[in-house]
């Protein structure tokens, strides 16, 4: 099983709208979790957060944190609110940096680069059996007689030594890869199988193997695996493929010979394993520009939002960092929308651990950079997400946080009073004073907004 998170830069480790109510025009691939049924939309009263609503039944005297804004009287925040309101404006305040959104892709930082396969689930390869030596199914599901081949005696073996590859300089390996090229096209599965579990190896940790196997015609006997009926065969496939992709030049054979749609197939019917790794090699030909429309319009944002709602909490992770990649192209925001990733992301803002959560809001505010985002985050309770995210937040997913209700607020007067409504106030005053020097000018800016329907009010009151 890939591990994106697991892995530190690209050589080392992977050297990486709305749904409709009626279940009629549900796409096929949306099962919903129960975590994400309507029943469990967050239900705030308004103008109280989740935080207040919570330490209403709590036991008195519990110890609050720092940047708990409970505490702040209305007093305290009136006067804080006057000497935000003094400050001189330094900046235009209408506008999101380069430098912000830079700061939103080192989220993913510690999984973006597409880990290869490291996470050890090849040892289980010398758990399985071996076929009958005499028969073997073929595709059909038929016994077939074993054809003696060439390559047969190499690839049926079961020990095939990582340390002793590390050693063995490519020129070396050339035989080895044609046999295994061979393997793919033999008419025994038992031969496929093992080959393409071979090449997995061979690909996972040395560039210039990568290269090698590129050049050998491999890539093109891989891609008609991938839509094998056999799931190790295919899993096999799709991972060397990740391996296979993180050579630059391997990027645009795999993508040139037509594995994209084949990728997106495995990402939709696969073992779990099989999806994640194909969602890592979607991620790794999306680090090419013009691949990230191509992957979008073959239809791989569906499945990936699929794998978002009912995948492991790996293939969680991998398809909010696929998702995030794809998303830097506005199309592709659009099909995210209208294929319901708001709905998920917006929940694991506040029902996973903090590292999801913060990769979960990276994506929202990359969304709401489009005006069908700001309204299907309004529309599925982000704003209430968000503001308990500032209260409880990690101090990096704060600045997220407001980040995003600064997208949401900065040309909209509905958002803003829907912001105040939840009770947004407090804990801005609170990330004001205590916050990263970041967050701390993001709820500044923020709360600027917030006053300015209030002054114009008043000033046409008569």
């Amino acid at each position: 099983m890939v591990s994106l998170e697991d892995a530190n830069s690209y050589t080392h480790s992977h050297t990486i709208s709305n749904i409709s109510n009626s279940s009629t025009s549900r796409p096929y691939y949306y099962s919903p979790s129960p975590s994400y049924s309507s029943s469990s939309r967050i239900q705030r009263s308004m103008g109280r957060s989740m935080r207040t609503i919570r330490s209403n039944l709590s036991q008195t005297g519990t110890q609050k944190s720092p940047n708990d804004s409970g505490h702040l009287t209305d007093s305290a925040i009136d006067i804080r609110l006057g000497e935000l309101s003094k400050k001189p404006e330094n900046s235009p305040k209408n506008s999101l940096t380069n430098e912000e959104f830079l700061e939103m892709s080192r989220a993913f930082s510690d999984f973006s680069g597409c880990s290869s396969d490291i996470s050890g689930e090849l040892e289980r390869l010398a758990n399985i059996p071996d076929p009958s030596p005499k028969q073997c199914p073929n595709e059909s599901g038929l016994e077939e007689e074993i054809v003696v081949e060439p390559c047969y005696g190499f690839l049926e073996r079961e020990a095939f030594s990582t340390e002793i590859i590390e050693c063995i300089s490519p020129e070396d390996l050339q035989p080895t890869v044609k046999l295994c090229v061979d393997g793919l096209n033999s008419a025994s599965l038992a031969i496929k199988r093992s080959a393409a579990a071979k090449l997995r190896i061979l690909a996972k940790n040395r560039a210039d193997n990568r290269a090698l196997i590129g050049e050998s015609g491999a890539i093109d006997a891989l891609v008609p695996l991938l839509r094998s009926s056999d799931p190790l065969i295919q899993e096999h496939a799709v991972t060397a493929l990740l391996n296979l992709s993180l050579h630059d030049s391997n990027k645009q054979i795999i993508a040139s010979g037509g594995a994209i749609k084949s990728v997106i197939y495995v990402l939709k019917t696969g073992t779990d394993t099989s999806k994640q790794n194909a969602a890592c090699a979607l991620l790794s030909l999306a680090l090419v520009d013009e691949n990230k429309l191509t992957i979008g319009a073959c239809g791989a944002i569906p499945p990936l939002v699929s794998l978002l709602i009912n995948g492991t909490n790996r293939g969680k992770k991998d398809a909010l960092t696929t998702l995030y990649k794809l998303c830097s192209v506005r199309l592709n925001k659009e099909r995210a929308v209208s294929a319901g990733a708001v709905k998920p992301l917006v929940a694991m803002v506040t029902e996973n651990g903090p590292g999801m959560a913060e990769k979960a809001m990276v994506v929202l505010s990359s969304l709401a950079a489009i005006e069908m985002g700001r309204e299907a985050i309004v529309e599925e309770g982000g704003i209430a997400a968000l503001v308990e995210a500032i209260e409880d937040g990690s101090d990096k997913g704060r600045e997220f946080a407001v980040l995003t209700l600064l997208q949401l607020s900065m040309e909209s007067y509905r958002n803003r009073n829907l912001l105040v409504r939840e009770g947004g106030i407090p804990p801005l005053v609170a990330l004001s004073q205590n916050g990263t020097p970041k967050a701390k000018h993001k709820a500044e800016t923020l709360l600027e907004y917030l006053r300015e329907p209030r002054q114009e009010a008043s000033t046409s009151t008569p």
